[in-house]
């Protein structure tokens, strides 16, 4: 056993946490679909590379209107 081991402890938090997925065990699931929704995707590069390509520059000043009145 190593020096710095605390044998047998676990959390408040980690207890907290197996408690929850013991009585909702359909949590973790719920979890990796919620997961799917915002961060799963596929990333289509062709489009990517087109859409920085066509990427107009920004003007120093953006409320500028891009008429001859100075």
């Amino acid at each position: 056993m190593s020096f710095f081991a605390r044998p047998h402890y676990t959390s408040d938090a980690t207890q907290f946490i197996d408690q929850l997925k013991a009585d909702h065990p359909e949590l973790e699931q719920a979890q990796r679909e919620g997961r799917s929704l915002l961060w799963d995707k596929q990333i289509d590069r062709d489009f990517q590379i087109k859409a920085v390509q066509a990427q107009v520059p920004q003007q120093p000043y953006v409320y500028q209107t891009g008429s001859d009145h100075t």
